[in-house]
């Protein structure tokens, strides 16, 4: 089945010519040209993935997405001439699961996009449940229940948790955290992980401040308490 793809950018020729290479790659592709766009876009066409921008007329790429997780957890890569650390953390900590900074090397790209449409599609060879203390991660639904709650996470929050529950007691470092959401290593990247983590105890812990399943190992990186 053809993947849907929704590029939201108001520069003409970007979107054009990243229409042009997602569509090589046989992906079918819908454009947006600003916030209030992409998010009928986003309910008439149910996209795979979204290519979003951050400085757009009418709404920008951040609220475009706390209007989009309010409702659906479709994976995001932020794409936008924004460098700032900063800016970044403010995109993750809305959802979004990967940042490519403009310019960019399309090929870099299209391979980000591969690699999530990959991980969050149904049809991995690692499909099956997992249940470490009270969290219960089902790979194949992509379902996560805390106790009896059901919780919303987003492609890289679901991902970084089914990695530490895999083994329970073992430190993963945050570059090795780094594969797992983004498949290839990037060590300028490696705060946006402490702001996955933070998100991710923001909803299946209790108290985030004090958590019980996802321990931090100071100056290494994160593990999923043994029961």
């Amino acid at each position: 089945m053809t993947q849907t793809i929704l590029i939201v950018d108001d520069e003409k020729r970007m979107v054009s010519l990243l229409q042009s290479y997602l569509t090589q790659e046989g992906y079918r592709v819908v454009t947006a040209y600003n916030g209030r766009e992409a998010l009928e876009a986003a309910d008439s066409e149910a996209p795979d993935l979204v290519i979003l921008d951050i400085m757009m007329p009418e709404m920008n790429g951040y609220e475009f997405m706390r209007a989009h997780r309010a409702a659906k957890d479709t994976p995001i890569i932020m794409l936008t001439a924004k460098v700032a650390d900063d800016d970044k953390v403010i995109g993750l900590e809305l959802g979004a699961d990967d940042y490519v900074t403009k310019p960019f090397k399309p090929r870099e790209l299209m391979a980000r996009v591969r690699n999530i449409l990959r991980r969050t599609g149904k049809n991995g060879t690692k499909a099956q449940a997992l249940k470490v203390l009270d969290i219960s991660l089902d790979r194949d639904t992509r379902e996560v229940l805390s106790g009896n709650r059901a919780v919303d996470l987003t492609p890289s929050e679901f991902d970084l948790l089914a990695a530490l529950m895999s083994t329970p007691g073992r430190v993963f470092s945050r570059l090795d955290l780094l594969d797992v959401i983004q498949g290839v290593r990037y060590e300028g990247y490696e705060r946006t992980i402490d702001t996955h983590v933070k998100n991710l105890r923001a909803k299946i812990e209790e108290d985030p401040r004090n958590p019980q399943y996802i321990e931090t190992v100071y100056g290494v990186g994160y593990r999923l308490r043994r029961a």
